[in-house]
């Protein structure tokens, strides 16, 4: 029996190029790169079609882009049109069919209704969406749509026809369709898995198609391996649910913002920013790792451990033990990141009975989470500008909204 057509996969192309050149006609057909600020020892986090084509990628250092592509134009990112970009595609695609999730700030997708699943009407719908995307945006915006019997395969779809592609997996062309991919092609493999399948042998997406269930589950150490095996298959496959492990923020720091006391309150607003999504999520924390990128000495990355806690006022109390151990307080810095690890969920916590006690009787415990709920609530109501710790004073215009590949920004909340 023939798995039917289950899923639609909507990729935008180039996104956060694209938009640039949607935002400034002057760049349109121009090599465009896009770096999270303006200095030569950043990289690009995004490029258009036209640099792709020199080899300027995602992680190639400015300084590279320029020679690989003489003329590409750099432009500095600019998050918040990007997360109204986004919003527009999705009531665009939601013209023409419900969007089921958005899986990050490029993509999402759609299950497929029990009577659209012939492929001539998925083809159809695939290009509405497109026109619809047009319509609403401009022609410089193009998303490329896939479907398949899974989400997998309407992904893998979504790519192979990159630009402004449409493509279908329907289950008889299973695998030989797959076949003329590259092993990185494919969602979830990267460097280090592609060697370890070479060491078991395979060495081609046709023989990853043709190898043992029991073979994947070796090569991958579990049901990780069995999952791919069915998903290449073409079988509908249960999300995984993962526990969160982490939570932080990173920044590049401008030229005018390295010096350590224009850093320091970039760091803490940081760690405000990480308390707000921990508190957000209901988990504590019981960790704290603050990573610093220097100008011209080796990146430090000192951590610190606690009883679990999920208050702003006691973690940057941590986080200034840590800033103060540094190895040269006068060294520049490029780069600081704040990481939250050892989360445990706060229904799930057993605090420490001894702590407890000593900080019930002074009444510091209540005085804090109330402190926190407050502000909490007064930023979410109002935005982040109307109160803050005073450890940020100085921050409010550095360390500006940054979008990570799972998780889109509320504007409100972002604006300082």
């Amino acid at each position: 029996m023939q798995r039917p057509l289950t899923a639609l996969f909507i990729d935008c192309d180039s996104f956060f190029a694209s938009v640039e050149q949607h935002l400034d006609p002057a760049l349109r057909g121009r090599p465009v790169g896009i770096a999270p600020v303006m200095a030569e020892s950043s990289c690009c986090i995004a490029a258009s079609y036209e640099a792709k084509r020199f080899g300027v990628k995602t992680g190639t250092g400015i300084r590279e882009a320029r020679i690989l592509c003489p003329g590409i134009a750099i432009v500095e990112a600019k998050p918040a049109e990007y997360v109204k970009v986004h919003h527009r595609i999705i009531e665009a695609v939601e013209n023409c069919i419900h969007v089921e999730a958005v899986l990050s700030i490029d993509e999402m997708w759609a299950w497929l209704p029990l009577n659209w699943r012939e492929p001539h009407f998925v083809h159809e719908l695939g290009r509405k969406i497109k026109e619809s995307v047009t319509r609403e945006i401009g022609d410089s915006v193009k998303v490329s749509v896939g479907a398949g019997p899974n989400r997998y395969l309407a992904k893998m779809a979504s790519k192979m026809k990159k630009p402004d592609g449409l493509f279908i997996i329907q289950d008889h062309e299973l695998p030989d369709v797959l076949h003329p991919l590259e092993l990185r092609d494919l969602t979830g493999i990267a460097k280090n898995m592609e060697a370890r399948l070479h060491a078991s042998g395979i060495h081609s997406v046709r023989e990853l198609c043709a190898a043992q269930k029991q073979v994947l589950h070796g090569v991958w150490g579990g049901v990780l391996g069995n999952r791919l095996w069915h998903l290449l298959q073409g079988d509908v496959m249960p999300d995984l649910v993962s526990a969160r492990k982490s939570i932080g923020h990173s920044h590049v720091l401008p030229p005018d913002c390295r010096a350590p006391d224009k850093a320091w309150p970039i760091a803490c607003k940081l760690l405000h920013k990480a308390c707000e999504r921990l508190r957000s999520h209901g988990l504590l924390a019981g960790s704290l790792t603050l990573q610093m990128a220097f100008l011209r000495d080796v990146a430090w990355a000192p951590e610190v451990r606690f009883s679990e806690t999920d208050s702003t006022f006691t973690l940057i109390r941590m986080l200034q033990r840590l800033w103060s151990d540094r190895p040269d307080p006068r060294a520049h810095l490029i780069q600081v990141s704040i990481v939250l690890t050892r989360l445990v969920e706060h229904g799930n916590y057993t605090p420490d009975l001894f702590q407890g006690i000593v900080a019930n009787a002074m009444g510091e415990e209540d005085k804090r989470q109330k402190l926190d709920d407050t502000i909490d609530q007064l930023r979410a109501r109002y935005g982040r500008h109307v109160v803050y710790f005073g450890t940020i004073q100085n921050a409010r215009q550095a360390a500006p909204m940054r979008i990570s590949f799972t998780h889109i920004p509320d504007l409100k909340l972002e604006q300082d």
